[in-house]
């Protein structure tokens, strides 16, 4: 095998597939990076087995010339080093060519590496998906979605199926539910499929947070394909296949309160500002646990006491508050990541008393919901 190639390219190729790459794997050749090369263009894997990314340069693009291949073959090389070596090449074209017993050679202007390679034939195949029934989605508002609901993903093992999203489609709509039983984050959005196809299946929170950093932020169109034990994300250059959770996801849809009895809507930076402000105290302390109460006139307080350290008390004038007064208590933490995750400039929050689950959303978007759980206060 012999090519040479862009730097930039095959820089942000290695980038993307080192994402799957783990150094803790018990197959030592998955701590490689596989590297085949065809008359098409270069394509680069890695996998911890239950990720595996691959990434596919062409030979040209808009015209461009990226690789010029001399010689097709294919060869594993071990990523840590490529990575590191690749990325620090001194001159714009780096030139890969493997020699017999899988020597292989990197020339970038003066400087030449040797690195020794595993045979490629031992890695082991990616899954083969059929792909007739896909559905698509914009890149920009698949990393929005997976950005506004990853964050609520449990990171305890105790209940494995909590570490995952759960992806439902039904009629046209995905709807991507996340929860560690202390909050939940909810995105709904359309997505073009065969009226007929519907699914449901939890996919690692872990797969989703690394697949959304390979995503840009334009508006080509993303392929997804389900199937039982996979899932596979298709973009201009990449294949992206997951793993899938087993078991079944909790029913999340009786914990959305259906009425309220106080709804209030806040300007969504001063509510935010105020709730970092208050945690700065609370933060020592063993929770992170903020007060909020709602006094005359529209008026909300916010307020922390951590006896070692002090308390902070902050009004915030809400420009709405309907129903009972109400005094709660939750983690600063989590109305953070939820204010953070919600779109728009004012949010509405409803609570339907001290104790039970209280709904964050946007006015007028039923799309997008964060729920908490309050916390005991003595």
């Amino acid at each position: 095998m012999k090519f040479i190639i862009a730097k930039d390219a095959l820089v942000q190729s290695v980038q993307d597939v080192m994402k799957a790459v783990s150094s803790r794997t018990t197959i030592p050749i998955l701590t490689g990076i596989k590297i085949v090369a065809t008359d098409e263009g270069v394509t680069l894997t890695g996998s911890d087995s239950d990720v595996s990314i691959e990434s596919f340069i062409p030979v040209e693009e808009d015209g461009k010339e990226i690789v010029d291949i001399h010689h097709s073959g294919s060869i594993v090389l071990p990523a840590r080093f490529f990575s590191e070596i690749v990325r620090k090449l001194p001159k714009e074209s780096v030139e890969i060519e493997v020699q017999p017993h899988f020597s292989t050679v990197i020339r970038s202007g003066k400087a030449e590496f040797n690195l020794n390679g595993l045979d490629a034939e031992e890695y082991p195949h990616l899954p083969q998906i059929e792909e007739e029934n896909a559905f698509k989605i914009s890149t920009d508002l698949l990393k929005n979605m997976i950005r506004q609901t990853v964050f609520a993903v449990s990171t305890s093992e105790t209940r494995p199926i909590l570490t995952g999203v759960n992806w439902k489609v039904e009629d046209k709509i995905l709807t991507c539910i996340a929860t560690d039983s202390h909050r939940l984050a909810l995105r709904k959005a359309p997505v073009e499929i065969d009226a007929d196809s519907s699914y449901n299946v939890v996919i690692p929170g872990k797969s989703l947070s690394e697949f959304s950093k390979i995503l840009d932020d334009s508006h080509d169109l993303v392929d997804i394909v389900i199937t039982n034990n996979q899932v596979l994300f298709k973009t201009k250059h990449i294949l992206f296949f997951s793993r899938l959770l087993d078991g079944n996801y909790p029913d999340t849809s009786r914990l959305i309160p259906s009425e309220s009895k106080t709804d209030m809507t806040l300007n969504v930076k001063e509510f935010l500002q105020a709730i970092d402000r208050a945690s700065l105290l609370a933060k020592e302390g063993r929770n992170n646990v903020v007060k909020l109460s709602t006094l005359e006139e529209g008026v909300v307080e916010i307020s922390s006491n951590s006896p070692e350290i002090g308390k902070v008390i902050e009004e915030v004038q809400s420009q709405s508050i309907d129903g009972e007064d109400l005094k709660i208590s939750f983690s600063a933490k989590y109305m953070l990541d939820a204010l953070k995750a919600l779109e728009g400039t004012e949010i509405k929050v409803s609570f339907t008393g001290a104790m039970r689950p209280f709904i964050i959303r946007t006015p007028e978007d039923d799309s997008m919901l964060q729920l908490i759980l309050p916390v005991r206060t003595y």
